[in-house]
């Protein structure tokens, strides 16, 4: 991460200090850049998009985090759409204070009021925010903070990977990466 999504990262800094979000972020990155070497997309909408995504779940308070999401019963959906729509809105204020290409900033915006919610993505910059965010579930740093937050062991969790790998991804190269990091994970240690 660099130049303009860099500076980007640190203003969204103090509102991912919430659920591993600092970490989570930088591994969505990663897979965002994966996916945009693949797929194609737009640079400049989906870096900050995936930057940006989940800062809204700083304004719940962490003890109903875990119950907005995951594996498990009596989720509470509003929660997780709350996080979007604050999470815009935060999103649309650090990017205009910076004078990011107003032209984009509704596009990744929308972007992010979706990232969860949404069943389809908006367009292809969509689908690899998206499965770049449901790529953090594969890794290795991923498994191990899921696992803690959800009570759950290696094998219930990697079961519950493998049961949603092939409804969670819209493009060929996240579902590849997906599977590859699930075979990475069910490896005997």
């Amino acid at each position: 991460m660099d130049g303009i999504y860099l500076k980007i990262y640190n203003l969204a800094k103090p509102y991912l200090n919430t659920r591993d979000n600092d970490v989570h972020t930088k591994i969505c990155y990663s897979f965002a850049v994966r996916l945009i070497n693949a797929e194609g997309g737009q640079r400049q909408i989906v870096f900050p998009a995936i930057i940006l995504h989940d800062v809204g779940w700083s304004q719940i308070p962490r003890e109903l985090h875990n119950k907005a999401f995951g594996p498990g019963k009596d989720k509470d959906e509003k929660l997780n759409r709350i996080h979007e729509v604050e999470g815009a809105k935060i999103a649309k204020k650090i990017l205009q204070d910076i004078n990011y290409d107003q032209s984009l900033i509704e596009k990744i915006t929308d972007i992010v009021l979706g990232h969860d919610s949404r069943e389809e993505p908006l367009s292809l910059d969509d689908a690899i925010v998206k499965d770049s965010d449901k790529l953090w579930r594969f890794s290795k740093i991923g498994m191990k903070v899921s696992m803690r937050r959800f009570g759950l062991d290696a094998p219930s969790y990697i079961l519950y990977l493998d049961r949603h790998l092939h409804k969670w991804f819209f493009t060929e190269s996240g579902r590849q990466t997906a599977e590859h990091q699930l075979h990475l994970r069910s490896k005997p240690a």
